[in-house]
């Protein structure tokens, strides 16, 4: 009694394909690289690699898989992440513009692209959530050691720097 220890952890992890600027996305490769990565390698005890999922640089296109990989995560259908208690979606994104690696810990509910998506998409403040309320409504997450997940990587991080991001950025 007691000595079970913290509940696991499932984290499950998204990336993207190429979009303007970016003809190869190093977030498509990482994620598709992540689950083979970790078999061989291990992780950490207590944590579980839900789902690995690579998706369409489409803010409605890619719409479909995500809520796939949602609904796998919450029914249970991705193994032993179901009995996890503690879920992470961990959302990877490239600005090709920036200068350094940087972690985003704030949202808005707001789509705004600079450039088309892959499907010609283009909103302008437009909420992502509509339930959620209109665009001015902001989320903060929380943030735990990337230590590890930058040991993860397979892809050289310079000159192209990984962000983790809500929305497209060209």
């Amino acid at each position: 009694m007691g000595s079970e220890g913290p509940a696991a952890v499932t984290i499950h992890v998204t990336g993207f394909k190429k979009f303007h600027g970016v003809s190869e996305n190093p977030t498509e490769t990482i994620v598709s690289n992540l689950k083979e990565y970790t078999e061989k390698k291990g992780l950490p005890k207590g944590v579980i690699l839900g789902s690995c999922s690579v998706l369409e640089t489409a803010g409605q296109g890619a719409l479909p898989q995500l809520y796939q990989a949602l609904q796998s995560a919450l029914t249970g259908k991705d193994s032993e992440s179901s009995c996890s208690g503690r879920i992470i979606w961990l959302h990877f994104g490239v600005n090709s513009g920036a200068s350094r690696f940087a972690v985003e810990r704030q949202a808005a509910n707001e789509a705004t692209f600079r450039c088309p998506d892959e499907m010609g998409w283009k909103p302008q403040k437009v909420p992502i959530i509509p339930a959620d309320g209109g665009i001015s409504r902001v989320r903060e997450v929380v943030l735990f050691s990337l230590r590890y997940l930058l040991l993860l990587s397979t892809v050289k991080i310079t000159p192209i720097i990984y962000s983790f991001i809500s929305y497209l950025h060209c």
